[in-house]
């Protein structure tokens, strides 16, 4: 049985977690949201893009 989760989703349930548990204040994790938009706005962004895929790839090719 496979689980499938959007990177989103997983992304915002640990700044949620480091919100509340790690002491990483709101002020913080909106600059990381910000620059998250930038960063897909930017020429970067295709290599990101690319680099996120072969990790998921990689990770979903791993069996138990």
């Amino acid at each position: 049985m496979a689980l499938s989760i959007s990177a989103v989703v997983l992304l915002a349930i640990i700044v949620f977690m480091l919100v509340r548990k790690s002491g990483l204040k709101a002020g913080h994790a909106a600059v990381c949201v910000l620059l998250g938009f930038y960063l897909a706005s930017s020429s970067i962004a295709p290599t990101l893009h690319q680099l996120t895929s072969s990790v998921n790839t990689m990770i979903g090719n791993i069996k138990f």
